[in-house]
């Protein structure tokens, strides 16, 4: 082919290729919020904003829709134009512990209709216990239970929560059967163990972090597999001889799943960018959450093991909502 007639076939095809290939973002893009605003996926999102604006020149905006411990979100995330400008900032509730949690009478199934982008991170839960029953370590407690089943109980933040859940996992991996009392939230269920209407809790452990450090609580053993950057010296729950107990809050950003590939890989570079800069690592600490960064294929892996690991918990707490 001679070269002018190459060069014409070229210059044809570049529009095209330039519109199968648009640039992206060339708006701001939206992400959905599974809670109220002030909440913490809200600000996590506006830690990393700044460093997301610098690479893409467009920053997001937020669109907040509370319900059904975030599925609702990750429901209008996962029917939304797969355009590159729909997303989810999604978590253990939405996408580990809700698809077992809440029927889903349209068959929307996160893991299978939102594609992860980049895991963002994590907070974790901790055991937290009063210090007037004189327990140092998480075996102490192990030890009362066993010889007092009765004495057992422990609150959540509400029935289906990752507070509840961890007591239920706790208990079976001890073998003892503990009495879960659900409170309105975590700072309730704070207040409970305080005054001593439960022996103990697993919850969100940055809510309790200011009455463990007054010694007004203690602090046990935290919930992941790996220690909490504000607790160095407090065991994991693995580490405090409780086996196969890994529990953390986690949070991501996910995309409707025929979201172009292209899209998903620009902006999970920028999130790990951004989770790669000291500052935003420590504004992350700050807040009582650790960076946890992973990419699209790991988060997706992650997501769907977290999936699997809750559904046995799930079944066996009888916590199913319509």
């Amino acid at each position: 082919m001679p070269r002018i007639a190459r060069r014409a076939l070229l210059g044809a095809a570049l529009p095209a290729l330039a519109l199968a290939q648009p640039a992206w973002p060339e708006k701001p893009w939206r992400v959905l919020v599974g809670g109220a605003p002030g909440g913490a996926s809200d600000i996590l999102m506006r830690i990393i904003e700044p460093s997301l604006r610098e690479v893409l020149a467009h920053s997001f905006w937020l669109d907040n829709r509370p319900g059904a411990g975030g599925m609702l979100a990750a429901e209008i995330c996962g029917a939304a134009a797969p355009d590159g400008y729909n997303f989810f900032i999604n978590h253990i509730a939405s996408n580990g512990i809700g698809p077992h949690l809440h029927r889903r009478p349209g068959g929307f199934e996160p893991n299978r209709d939102l594609a992860g982008v980049a895991r963002i991170a994590s907070m974790p839960n901790c055991l937290i216990v009063h210090p007037r029953h004189g327990f140092r370590t998480v075996a102490d407690l192990v030890a009362f239970v066993r010889a007092n089943p009765a004495a057992g109980t422990f609150g959540s933040a509400g029935v289906g929560t990752s507070s509840h859940l961890s007591g239920v996992m706790f208990g079976q991996r001890i073998g003892v059967d503990l009495t879960h009392v659900p409170y309105r939230g975590t700072a309730p269920n704070m207040q409970a163990v305080l005054t001593g209407e439960i022996l103990f809790a697993i919850d969100n452990a940055p809510a309790s972090a200011q009455q463990v450090r007054a010694g007004l609580l203690t602090a046990l053993a935290v919930s992941p597999a790996r220690r909490w950057s504000q607790y160095p010296d407090v065991p994991t729950m693995q580490e405090a001889g409780i086996p196969d107990f890994d529990v953390a809050s986690w949070y991501g950003l996910v995309a409707p799943a025929a979201t172009p590939r292209p899209v998903i890989d620009r902006l999970a570079q920028a999130v790990l960018r951004a989770l790669a800069d000291p500052a935003v690592v420590t504004k992350l600490a700050e807040f009582g959450a650790d960076a946890w960064p992973a990419g699209p294929a790991e988060y997706q892996a992650f997501m769907i093991a977290e999936e699997t690991k809750w559904g046995p918990v799930v079944r066996a707490a009888g916590a199913t909502r319509g």
